[in-house]
């Protein structure tokens, strides 16, 4: 009896200590990007660093804004395709196929998530940048090359449904029976029973599935890298090139490094981009904790 327990404590205490080094892990990559950091934000305030759009090392101009704007244009625009995208395939793989055709689809979504990212810039290169420019533009009159937010949100949008619909599919297979055979026996129809029974029941897990799409999103850098154009400005429309923060570092990281504050400068973005995803998932988490009280 004694073993056992001691083994029991043991075990206990070697899985506090993972998760503290986890912890620890996470506030020296901040406490890191933070000292490397300080030289930029001493040399200029972090409201002007912010708010500028200006991108000249050289000048020593270190403006922020067209890279989180880019940023932002090509996180929203992967959003808007793949969201209802994602929970319409979920809802038919879960309620409308056949046992056949999940288990057939499932498999094939999961392939999808396993390959590199720098094979759906190609496909993006190759596919979506000349479909814009030859075919979407006309048809609004823009012109463009195509190497646009637009096309840096089409192939984001494409990376992040194998993982959204994964676990959506997971999150609409819990849901009780009970609580659809319910709804169908007081009159109601099937897709009445999804939009007002399922779909709200799954709305905590539905709302995490987007919450992982989007901290994926906020970091991808090759795929995005390839089709967005790389201009540091701020976008106008979808048609517009623009500069996202990861593809900033990936492009500049170990170039030009003698130029002063350059290599400070990508610290920080580094550091913004950490503090986005995290600010992001901290008040995701605020708002699933809520809406997990009131169900």
């Amino acid at each position: 009896m004694n073993w056992r327990l001691i083994k029991d404590k043991l075990i206990r205490q070697s899985f506090a200590t993972l998760l503290v080094l986890s912890l620890v892990v996470i506030v020296i990559i901040l406490v890191g990007l933070s000292i490397k950091s300080m030289p930029l934000l001493r040399a200029e305030r972090l409201g002007v660093i912010l708010t500028e759009s200006v991108w000249s090392p050289m000048n020593g101009s270190f403006g922020f804004l067209s890279f989180i704007m880019g940023t932002v244009w090509v996180t929203f625009i992967s959003l808007i395709i793949a969201v209802p995208l994602c929970v319409l395939a979920s809802v038919y793989l879960v309620e409308y196929a056949g046992e056949a055709l999940r288990k057939m689809v499932l498999p094939l979504v999961n392939v999808l998530a396993a390959i590199p990212p720098v094979l759906y810039g190609v496909w993006g290169v190759l596919f979506v940048v000349p479909f814009l420019s030859q075919y979407i533009a006309p048809i609004v009159g823009a012109e463009t090359t195509g190497y646009t937010v637009f096309a840096g949100g089409i192939v984001l949008a494409v990376m992040i449904f194998p993982i959204m619909v994964s676990i959506m599919v997971e999150v609409l297979q819990t849901i009780p029976y009970e609580l659809k055979a319910a709804s169908l026996s007081l009159g109601a129809t099937k897709w009445e029973t999804i939009v007002k029974v399922i779909l709200i029941k799954a709305k905590p897990g539905l709302i995490a599935a987007v919450v992982l799409g989007i901290s994926r999103a906020f970091g991808e850098t090759i795929a995005v890298l390839m089709v967005c154009g790389n201009i540091p400005q701020i976008p106008k429309s979808f048609f517009d090139a623009g500069y996202p923060l990861p593809a900033l570092i990936a492009n500049n990281f170990g170039e030009m490094m003698s130029i002063p504050l350059y290599d400070s400068a990508l610290m920080f973005a580094a550091l913004l981009l950490f503090v986005l995803i995290f600010g992001f998932n901290l008040i995701s988490r605020l708002i699933l904790n809520r809406l997990e009280r009131k169900s």
